[in-house]
């Protein structure tokens, strides 16, 4: 039997299947298009989501017809979700969570609980960017909306919904809502009431694996599948992206390297939440049972776009995509840069959440070549997450290794830098999309394919290479990053004013 992952992400959906004995059957993608607006509105077509996951599932349904799917499950995404009726009439598109809408509704639901108090229950920084501020902005614009919508499901819960299961939500998922009670694993009544939203408006809580129903008959004909397809619980795709990479322990984490990056320890308890509070660090669940996840992130993929596109029209032009960085590599200066830059020329993530998004590169010469400013993008972005590493460590939340995905994870150099900055080793799996074959994963262990998470972990996430730091290396970038921890709230005090 085969089972098969769906990973939803912000510009596309992806869909793996895998045997129980360690193989890869196939791997399809489609694109959606996101849609912006003058006004700061950002937005998918739900609809369209909808129809490219049935396209993926009919791919894989035909390659895997010599061992046909027998239960399935979805990653996604976090924040936003979608407005369903109980007969599965979609109702509106996903508002994404980088959409402006829902500041002055969560400005007005902070007014009404501590901070501190929030976060003992959910423990979140509230943002514009969670799902509670945006169903709060329906309710008050677009009451009809908001009347007519049985349920609000998250992303790869809707997905879930519309394939046969009954209303859901995935822990992980739910923990980004702002309305999960993590020490409860369940809704917060408190937090729905301030909100004034009724609890019937969600799906049940179900942790990763647990069954949430069956693909119905009539879409399991139309898809080409067999009956009676089992749809298991999943979760965020930073969660799911861990489990496909292999970071199923305290104290292992995975790094996610694409248009954003995202660094995602794993551990297994908290001593004072308070403390992760005033570090301004989430905590979540994983998709493993016991274990929890913070989510660190900041634009990485995107400072290395806009170097290309300012930088190397040249290469842009006459250079395959997925080699033009392999090509600018060969300029970067063999040890540290000695350039520093404020990696924030868009939003910034956790643990700074900057708004007022301005960048600065310092240290530039008459002698400075592109290179040196390529290789400076890269080690200041990741002396973003170094720090944040240095807060969790400080909070006895310790990281021991990594494994290392996305576009990002294909730049030996890039790992490399991530390796000597970090002073320990980064793993690159031999399977790079990490988040649908975790879903993958996830769907076989909750039939009892696999015995266990760590049984599934060890037949798929297999190692490609594993960069090492160089220890002189390391000590010459202790003493530029020292400078950079100077550096950066001097330089953003200062373009903040501008």
């Amino acid at each position: 039997m085969s089972l098969l992952g769906i990973d939803i992400g912000t510009s596309g959906s992806k869909v793996m299947a895998v045997s129980a004995d360690g193989r890869v059957y196939t791997f399809q993608y489609l694109m959606h298009e996101t849609r912006h607006s003058d006004a700061g509105h950002m937005e998918i077509d739900s609809s369209r989501l909808w129809n490219n996951v049935q396209e993926l599932i009919l791919r894989a349904a035909a390659a895997t017809k010599h061992d046909p799917v027998q239960a399935l499950c979805v990653s996604s995404f976090g924040e936003a979700c979608v407005p369903v009726t109980k007969d599965r009439k979609i109702l509106a598109d996903i508002i994404l969570g980088t959409d402006c809408r829902g500041r002055s509704e969560i400005d007005d639901f902070l007014n009404k609980i501590p901070a501190e108090d929030f976060y003992r229950i959910c423990p979140n920084i509230p943002g514009i960017q969670y799902t509670l501020p945006k169903i709060l902005w329906i309710k008050k614009n677009n009451p009809e909306l908001y009347r007519a919508a049985d349920f609000f499901l998250l992303i790869g819960d809707f997905i879930g919904f519309m394939l046969g299961a009954e209303p859901y939500a995935s822990t992980s998922l739910a923990c980004r809502t702002l309305l999960f009670d993590l020490d409860a694993g369940n809704w917060s009544d408190r937090l729905l009431t301030l909100a004034g939203l009724p609890r019937g408006k969600f799906g049940r809580i179900l942790s990763a694996g647990k069954c949430a129903g069956e693909v119905t008959p009539v879409l399991a004909e139309k898809l080409k599948l067999p009956g009676r397809i089992k749809i298991l619980a999943g979760g965020h795709d930073q969660c799911l992206n861990a489990l496909g990479s292999g970071a199923i322990n305290a104290g292992s984490a995975v790094c996610g390297i694409g248009t954003y990056e995202c660094i995602t320890p794993v551990f297994s308890a908290v001593r004072e939440k308070k403390d992760m509070f005033r570090q301004n660090l989430n905590i979540g669940c994983h998709v493993v049972p016991e274990l929890f996840v913070s989510f660190i992130y900041n634009q990485a993929g995107s400072l290395v776009k806009w170097f290309r596109d300012t930088f190397a029209q040249k290469e842009k032009n006459e250079i395959p995509q997925d080699e033009i960085f392999s090509a600018l590599s060969g300029e970067m200066p063999e040890g540290p840069s000695g350039l520093l830059v404020l990696p924030c020329f868009e939003p910034a993530g956790a643990p700074l959440y900057v708004s007022d998004a301005k960048g600065a590169i310092t240290g530039l010469t008459t002698s400075t070549r592109r290179g040196d400013i390529l290789k400076a993008i890269m080690e200041s972005s990741t002396f973003y997450f170094y720090e944040a590493l240095e807060k969790l460590s400080a909070l006895d939340i310790k990281t021991e290794n990594f494994t290392v995905t996305g576009g990002g994870s294909k730049s030996d150099s890039w790992l490399k830098i991530h390796a000597d900055i970090f002073g320990m080793p980064f793993i690159r799996p031999e399977i790079s999309e990490a988040s649908v074959l975790g879903a993958a994963l996830l769907a076989g262990t909750g039939l009892k394919i696999w015995a266990s998470l760590k049984e599934a972990s060890v037949l798929f996430c297999r190692t490609d290479r594993i960069f090492f730091p160089d220890r002189e290396q390391h000590i010459k970038y202790q003493e530029l990053f020292q400078k950079y921890k100077k550096l950066f709230p001097l330089l953003y005090q200062f373009l903040r004013k501008m």
